[in-house]
């Protein structure tokens, strides 16, 4: 696994690259933002925070899989998110 400094680089690019993603949507579609829309993008920055959140956690006692795990819900998150913005 990679140092922390990159867990949280792909973290900010992964879910940007999600909010891109939504943004383009909006602008090839109606040019507007949609509730549908607004609440992607929503879920997307509340899912940064939380995976930030446990990223910058101290007390943890095995490091290695900690970070592991949030590799792991990274990538369920935005495979999630992906699927959503594949409905619209």
């Amino acid at each position: 696994m990679a140092n922390v400094k990159n867990l949280k680089k792909d973290i900010n690019y992964v879910l940007g690259d999600i909010i891109e993603a939504v943004y383009l949507f909006e602008i090839s579609t109606s040019g507007v933002p949609t509730p549908e829309t607004n609440a992607l993008i929503d879920e997307a920055i509340a899912a940064f925070d939380l995976l930030i959140t446990k990223v910058n956690a101290k007390n943890v006692e095995n490091k290695k899989s900690h970070f592991k795990q949030i590799n792991v819900e990274l990538e369920q998150t935005a495979n999630q998110l992906i699927a959503k913005i594949n409905e619209l």
